[in-house]
């Protein structure tokens, strides 16, 4: 029987699965010309992380033969092995292994390494990839666009959307570049009345739980989560917990339609209850722009839950000192032109992006009714004594001075026009025991774009 003829039945295996709600992976033993063992993706139904199918196939194969060493065997599989499976697959001594789609992100045939390639192995299996390839990965497409579908379902009877809010929709932010983690969503914090509010919140590997510590990534305008890609693997693969939320009007957040809507005290309130809903603890807060106006105001709430700071080009402006040249110059620039191209801003800021970053910084804006927030936001930098936010920003001063007894790291991204040097020199007077401030002398108004540098210092110098 052909090698399509074969990979048809693991078709039909894929299918199973995914009228088992599985991932839709099916596997075959062949020997000598014969089906001697099938098997489909089961780790959901089986409550176990090895019940890839070749494994299943494998086991039902060796049972079938009465011995592990499969030999003679070929295994016919429509998505490429992982590494798990093609170790299993090396152990059995298969003599060839054939398969159907590419699996760019785990594939352990050659997309991302290629153990049976491995010369220092003692046994060599024969390996055919592509073989109704285009199947088997419609397959797995049609799978995961009804998986999303379902998950936008839920998500949208889970947290109804407001009359007087916008809500991107789900289909702009797909397949972006960096960007892999699940959403998470509130609805129900006192604060956002019902407003849907997107965060991630991805715990990494390997830290004891007195070690680990929480990174809180708070972005700024025009940003949204998406700001942190770069950093967020760093922190994960050193086994923290990192916690980025996109403020409402930004990112997957719920977007009102009325500017006035956004004000300093109402997105701080929202802030101040997502720690506590999230109960965050040994905090390093993480702050860029706004994500630093606010972000700055939160330990006073709580001292206890901050153990470090990471702070990166922003300010606290407090009414009592006139604003940096370069953010009134940066304001102007946005009451003139409030329909701004932002992967337009990105790419000219950072040149060393992709066209797909840059325009993925526009995902959450399709239109201008999605703009509120971009257009409140400049005005809402306090200004003067009574500008609010500015009274509650001279507490943050006086706690920050005084009371701030965790440890300070600061990145300045030396091209920034808005909250460049200076700013962040006067700002580093302000923070009780900051030291030397790293400078990225690449990095610009976005500095988490050069952030890995930042995020790979903070491990280090983060130690409790």
């Amino acid at each position: 029987m052909p090698d399509n003829q074969f990979m048809q039945l693991a078709l039909a295996q894929a299918r199973e699965a995914a009228a088992a709600d599985e991932v839709p992976v099916g596997a075959l033993v062949v020997r000598r010309g014969q089906v001697i063992a099938t098997g489909r993706n089961a780790p959901i139904d089986g409550h176990d992380p090895t019940a890839h199918a070749e494994i299943v196939a494998l086991r039902a194969a060796a049972r079938a033969l009465g011995n592990y060493r499969l030999d003679e065997c070929e295994m016919f599989v429509t998505l490429e092995p992982c590494a798990m499976c093609s170790g299993a697959m090396l152990q059995a001594r298969l003599k060839r292994v054939v398969f159907g789609a590419p699996d760019p992100k785990t594939g352990a045939a050659g997309s991302v390494i290629n153990l049976f390639a491995q010369p220092q192995l003692n046994h060599q299996t024969q390996l055919l990839g592509g073989v109704l390839g285009a199947q088997s990965r419609v397959l797995l497409q049609e799978f995961f666009r009804q998986r999303r579908s379902e998950n936008r379902e839920t998500s949208r009877l889970a947290h109804p959307l407001r009359d007087d809010a916008l809500r991107t929709p789900d289909a702009a932010f797909e397949d972006l570049p960096g960007y892999p983690w699940p959403p998470r969503y509130l609805s129900d914090l006192p604060a956002l009345g019902g407003l849907r509010m997107h965060y991630l919140d991805e715990q990494g590997q390997g830290q004891g739980d007195d070690q680990a510590l929480t990174y809180l990534c708070l972005h700024g305008n025009p940003a949204w989560s998406y700001l942190y890609r770069k950093m967020i693997p760093v922190f994960l693969q050193d086994g923290h917990r990192v916690v980025a939320p996109d403020l409402i009007g930004f990112g997957k957040s719920d977007k009102p339609k009325k500017d006035g809507f956004h004000t300093f005290s109402a997105h701080r309130q929202i802030l101040l209850e997502l720690v506590e809903r999230l109960d965050l603890k040994n905090v390093v807060l993480v702050v860029h722009d706004w994500g630093g106006l606010l972000g700055l105001t939160l330990p006073l709430a709580a001292p206890g839950r901050y153990k470090g700071l990471l702070v990166m080009n922003t300010l606290l402006a407090c009414g009592d000192a006139p604003l940096p040249a370069g953010f009134l110059a940066w304001r102007e620039m946005y009451s003139r032109h409030p329909e701004f191209d932002l992967a337009r801003l990105l790419a000219r800021d950072n040149p060393q992006m992709r066209t797909q970053e840059c325009r993925a910084y526009s995902a959450p804006f399709p239109d201008r009714g999605h703009r509120a927030a971009l257009r409140a936001f400049p005005a809402m930098v306090p200004e003067f004594e009574d500008a609010e936010g500015a009274a509650i920003s001279r507490e943050a001063r006086d706690f920050w001075r005084q009371r701030w007894n965790g440890q300070t790291l600061m990145a300045i991204g030396a091209q920034d026009p808005v909250f460049g040097e200076p700013v962040m020199r006067a700002l580093q007077a302000q923070i009780r025991g900051c030291g030397d401030a790293m400078v990225l002398p690449q990095a610009g108004q976005f500095v988490p774009e050069h952030g890995e540098q930042a995020a790979q210092r903070a491990l280090q110098f983060f130690k409790f």
